[in-house]
C-alpha cells in the first residue's frame, strides 16, 4: 500500500529575498548619490577658495573662517593677474595756486602755457593777447584762433587750451566779454553784433565752467558788440585786433563795482 503523499508547503516568506535585493540596490544606489555628492562638494570648495583668494587684494569680499585659503603659490599666481589700477595725476586747480600770486605774476605763468600750446599747434600766433588794466588781468582770445568767422562755434582744436585756462586761473571773480568789429551782421543766426559777441562771451563761459572748478558766482558774461574796441576799426588789423572775447581776471576793487 503506497503511502499518503502529504499536500506541499506553501513558503509565504519568498518576497522577503525579492525585498532584501530591493533594498540592497537601492542601498547601492544612495551610496553612489552620495559620493557624487561629496565630489561636487569638494570641486565647489576649491572654486570658492580660488574666487576668494583673487578678490581678496580688492576688498571685494571678506575672508571666511571656515575655508583654507589656498597655497601661497596659487595665491600669488592670481594676485599677479589682477591689473594694477591707473593713478592719473589730477590737473592743476584754481585752489592749488597761491592766492599771494601777483596779476603780473599770473601773467608770466600763463604766457609760458600759451607758447607750450602754440608750439604745439593748439592755436595759432597771436590768438592770445594779454594785458594789464585797471580792472584786472585781460587775456584776448581773438577769432581767428578760436571762432570762425561770424559763428559762435568755438574751434575744436582750441579747446585744449580753454581747458589749460579753467584749470589754472587763480580762484577769484571772472568776467567774459565779448567784442566785435563795427562791420554790421545781419544772419539767420544772429541779427546783429550784439547777439554774436553775447554768443561767444557764454560760449567761453561755459566751456569755462565745464573744464576747471571755477566758482560760478564768480563768472560773468556780457556782450559789447562794437562799441569797446581796442585798435581802430578803419584798418583790417585792427578790425582783427577787435573781434575777440576778453577773460578778465578781476581786481577785487573791480569786482565789487
Amino acid at each position: 500500500m503506497s503511502k499518503k503523499k502529504h499536500p506541499e508547503h506553501v513558503n509565504h516568506e519568498r518576497w522577503l529575498v525579492s525585498y532584501a535585493d530591493f533594498i540592497t540596490l537601492l542601498f547601492a544606489f544612495f551610496v553612489v548619490l552620495f559620493a557624487s555628492s561629496q565630489s561636487d562638494k569638494k570641486k565647489q570648495l576649491k572654486l570658492s577658495e580660488a574666487m576668494q583668494t583673487a578678490f581678496t587684494p580688492l576688498g571685494t569680499f571678506d575672508a571666511h573662517s571656515k575655508t583654507p585659503p589656498l597655497t601661497d603659490i596659487n595665491a600669488s599666481a592670481i594676485t599677479n593677474s589682477i591689473p594694477s589700477p591707473i593713478v592719473r595725476p589730477l590737473p592743476s586747480s584754481s585752489s592749488a595756486e597761491s592766492p599771494q600770486e601777483t596779476l603780473e605774476e599770473t601773467e608770466a605763468r600763463l604766457l609760458k602755457l600759451i607758447a607750450q600750446q602754440v608750439a604745439a599747434g593748439g592755436i595759432p600766433p597771436g590768438g592770445i593777447a594779454m594785458r594789464i588794466t585797471p580792472d584786472g588781468l585781460v587775456i584776448s582770445l581773438h577769432e581767428a584762433g578760436f571762432f570762425p568767422s561770424g559763428s559762435a562755434e568755438v574751434r575744436p582744436a582750441s579747446i585744449p587750451m580753454i581747458s589749460i585756462l579753467a584749470t589754472t586761473l587763480p580762484a577769484g571773480p571772472l568776467r567774459v566779454e565779448g567784442h566785435t568789429d563795427n562791420v554790421p551782421i545781419h544772419t539767420l543766426q544772429f541779427a546783429s553784433n550784439w547777439e554774436l559777441s553775447t554768443a561767444r562771451s557764454t560760449a567761453i563761459a561755459r566751456l569755462l565752467l565745464e573744464r576747471g572748478p571755477i566758482n560760478p558766482a564768480n563768472l560773468a558774461a556780457a556782450g559789447y558788440a562794437e562799441f569797446h574796441p581796442v585798435a581802430s576799426n578803419d584798418t583790417e588789423d585792427g578790425r582783427t585786433q577787435n573781434r575777440r572775447v576778453d577773460i578778465i581776471l578781476l581786481r577785487k576793487q573791480a569786482a565789487s563795482q
